[in-house]
């Protein structure tokens, strides 16, 4: 890998507020990619931005690192091949974190997470560890989106939810911003998976570690350009998982239960 150079009020417009650095992986983005952070900065002019580029064979790379040059809020951190979802943002996490940012932004560069939006979660995570921007809580919605998707996505949202006994709506969710001592306490070393499970996973791990999660509402709209990366394995996957942590979640309150009497 290499790296080159009131309520809603934007977080890090004083010198002692938090640091901010919103993470976009990227993979052939490189007509969404200038967009997204125009829209970004014209939101949040504090924040900060990582792209984390998977050697994008469309020139997404070169394009990020011009954007750098020319704006010392971005930097990019090119990765040699493809290698999913859960691996570019964990090596952003870990970039962040050794960067010394506060607050830790995911943001997909397809413009389904509106940058506008991007002031209420962070105002929310005053008063807490995780905010999820949620398309399941009241207020929430999606835009664009096939009934068969918002369908696949109501489910698996309700099956996490059932399988592991966690409240949360939208657990599957990219659109969120951590704290650094979330990051910091949930073994970034352990997580394997990608796509919805890498989102479930994080979410699971911070619950676990009692951090407090909150949910604030979010319009999702379907990308306008380029092509979706959702695939049926990235489903399976999670549908998997889910199933084995749920299982052994179960398993291990049965312990606790049995121990107790």
């Amino acid at each position: 890998m290499t790296q080159s150079g009131d309520e809603t009020a934007p977080v890090g417009a004083t010198p002692d507020a938090p640091k901010v650095v919103v993470i976009i992986p990227t993979y052939n983005e490189r007509e969404n990619l200038p967009i997204i952070l125009d829209r970004l900065f014209a939101a949040v002019p504090a924040a900060h931005s990582l792209v984390v580029d998977d050697g994008s064979p469309d020139g997404t790379g070169d394009v990020a690192d011009k954007i750098a040059a020319e704006d010392g809020r971005v930097k990019v951190l090119h990765r040699s091949e493809k290698a999913g979802l859960g691996a570019a943002y964990v090596a952003g996490f870990r970039w962040a974190l050794d960067a010394g940012y506060d607050l830790v932004v995911e943001m997909d560069a397809d413009g389904s997470h509106a940058p506008e939006q991007l002031p209420r979660l962070l105002a929310a995570i005053r008063h807490a560890d995780l905010v999820l921007g949620s398309r399941w809580v009241p207020g929430g919605q999606v835009v664009n989106w096939p009934k068969s998707r918002e369908m696949l996505s109501r489910g698996g949202n309700l099956y996490t939810r059932l399988a592991l006994g966690i409240e949360l709506h939208d657990a599957t969710g990219g659109y969120r911003v951590y704290r650094r001592t979330v990051l910091q306490t949930i073994e970034l070393s352990g997580i394997s998976s990608q796509g919805y499970c890498f989102q479930v996973d994080l979410a699971w791990r911070t619950v676990q570690a009692g951090f407090r999660v909150v949910e604030v509402p979010i319009t999702f709209a379907e990308r306008e350009i380029g092509e979706s990366k959702m695939s049926g394995n990235i489903v399976r996957e999670a549908l998997l998982r889910v199933t084995e942590w749920g299982a052994a979640h179960r398993a291990a309150q049965l312990r606790s239960l049995l121990r107790r009497r």
